[in-house]
């Protein structure tokens, strides 16, 4: 029981201070995260019915531009290689009820640099063949670089998204 109750305040310690670094973004809005410019659009909105209830579904646009000096690298050491810290900015929906398959959350990344890679090789009859494949070498977001991405959010009807932004670097 008493782990239990450390892990439940552990866990609300963890989401309040993490909460503390997000701000909140409105349409048009554009707010500097740690040297980087997001930017939150919110494109078009129409009415639909879910479950009997009636819901607004908004096509959200994000984007982030590296206003700053500093360039962001992942470069990776061997392939294949799972890299999972991407990503630079979060924008959450806080009111987004994630249903029809909808988004939650817009996670802006970094860009991929592919690498086309040559290999030889004997194919199943017992030539011997060249051929070439894109390979990822590594990850990067450089000064002036701009990455966007679109979403649809559904809220309940009558409000519009409310959403904030966190630094994930």
């Amino acid at each position: 029981m008493k782990n239990l109750v450390f892990f439940i305040s552990l866990s609300t310690t963890i989401l309040w201070c993490s909460s503390l670094h997000a701000q909140k973004i409105s349409d048009g809005q554009a707010l500097d995260v740690n040297g980087m410019e997001v930017t939150f659009n919110i494109l078009n909105k129409e009415s639909v019915e879910s479950g009997g209830k009636q819901y607004d579904r908004y096509k959200v646009s994000a984007s982030v531009k590296n206003k700053s000096d500093k360039a962001y690298n992942i470069r990776l050491s061997a392939f294949p290689q799972i890299v999972s810290n991407i990503g630079l900015v979060e924008l959450d929906c806080i009111n987004a009820t994630g249903s029809r398959l909808t988004s939650k959350k817009i996670e802006l990344k970094m860009k991929a640099q592919m690498l086309n890679v040559t290999y030889s090789a004997y194919d199943k009859s017992g030539k011997f063949i060249t051929s070439t494949i894109p390979v990822t070498g590594s990850y990067y977001f450089d000064p002036g670089d701009t990455i966007n991405d679109n979403a649809i959010f559904i809220v309940p009807q009558g409000e519009k998204p409310d959403v904030t932004v966190r630094s994930l670097r």
